[in-house]
């Protein structure tokens, strides 16, 4: 036990000294080459970089679903519609916290977690079980609710997979 105590902390010492040579060398080449001491380091100074820059950043998947929910593709702006019509005044980012919940459910469920939640957006129900038969708008949409959930939970799947 002692022996890798010593080891590690000859591993951490050179690391160590490793880091402050690399940095000596950086400040020693900024003051011989000035601003030009960047193109020893960087090889793309002068492109596009900066542009670029907030990219690496990660985006949370609550984040990355309210941008696609604020797309123009063509599933996102299906929902988008179905909510005018609806009248209904949530937020897309309501919409895309309840996605986030969906997509955490069991592989097998999350479909039927996805249609839930649009119906319960689409008639301020809580689950299927609470659908009045007088509502026959949703009755025949329920059809093109399952299939708007599944092309949604598709393009969700998707999104999260990149990350």
């Amino acid at each position: 036990m002692m022996l890798e105590e010593s080891s590690d902390r000859q591993q951490r010492l050179e690391k160590f000294l490793h880091a402050v040579e690399a940095a000596q060398k950086l400040q020693d080449d900024i003051i011989k080459y000035g601003l030009d001491a960047a193109y020893l380091y960087y090889e793309d100074v002068d492109g596009n970089w900066l542009e670029g820059w907030d990219e690496g950043e990660d985006e949370t998947v609550v984040e990355s679903i309210l941008r696609f929910l604020e797309s123009d593709d063509l599933i996102a702006k299906r929902l988008r519609q179905e909510l005018e019509n609806t009248n209904k005044s949530i937020l897309l980012s309501q919409i895309a916290v309840e996605l986030e919940k969906s997509l955490a459910t069991a592989e097998a469920e999350r479909i039927f977690a996805v249609k839930d939640m649009l119906i319960a957006i689409f008639t301020n129900q809580q689950n299927n079980q609470d659908i009045s038969i007088e509502n026959n708008h949703l009755q025949n949409n329920q059809i093109d609710l399952f299939d708007l959930a599944k092309e949604l939970l598709e393009k969700l799947e998707e999104i999260v997979n990149k990350k």
